[in-house]
């Protein structure tokens, strides 16, 4: 059945509020987690397991992983950056290569990153290594995101800069850093892992 114009101008107009809600979840906003793992619960709770086993194994705390993994790529396994990195946890080829090497994977390929475990291993021990670096600062959190999303380079940069060392804490970080994107990047994901804290995303035990 063909509609008339002034029918056909009234369903869109009638489906453009949804068609606006989804691209709202799609997008994935930092406000709207719960409606998106609503909508996308098995996609959102998919990984738990994983997540779980591998803070146990290298000391971080699971809402920590899961929060980086919701905000680099949304538990899209088969994710791609625009400068390559791969995966749930957003990794790069160098960074998976010492992984592989320190945990003597041998057969181990960029490619592997592909795969949810792979992933979430490789990013949990480098989110590990930048926590155990920053560990005699006051919040280590900050300064271990602060690295996996621009690099210790940068973040010695900004701690050179600032004066003293003994003296840069996290609030300094957050006031000397000059990349806009890191400091909403810290502040998305610390946002996150403090309300999956509270509302028991991951119960004890």
């Amino acid at each position: 059945m063909k509609l008339s114009p002034a029918r056909a101008l009234a369903l869109a107009a009638a489906l453009l509020p949804l068609v606006a809600l989804g691209g709202w979840l799609v997008a994935g906003h930092d406000e709207n987690y719960a409606l998106q793992k609503f909508f996308f619960r098995a996609r959102y709770g998919r990984y738990d397991g994983l997540i779980v086993a591998s803070g146990a194994r290298y000391g971080v705390p699971p809402s920590l992983i899961k929060a980086v993994i919701w905000r680099e790529s949304r538990f899209h396994p088969e994710m791609l950056g625009s400068r390559g990195e791969r995966g749930l946890m957003q990794i790069t080829e160098r960074a998976a290569l010492d992984w592989a090497r320190t945990e003597k994977i041998e057969t181990f390929v960029p490619a592997d990153l592909l795969d949810p475990k792979t992933n979430i291993e490789a990013g949990t021990w480098y989110l590990s290594n930048a926590l155990r670096h920053w560990s005699g600062k006051d919040d280590p959190i900050p300064f271990a995101l602060a690295e996996y999303n621009a690099g210790r380079t940068q973040v010695n940069r900004w701690e050179r800069g600032s004066g003293p060392a003994e003296g840069f804490g996290a609030e300094k970080l957050r006031d000397t850093m000059d990349f806009p994107a890191t400091r909403a990047y810290i502040r998305s994901i610390g946002e996150r892992y403090r309300d999956f804290e509270k509302h028991g995303e991951f119960p004890p035990g």
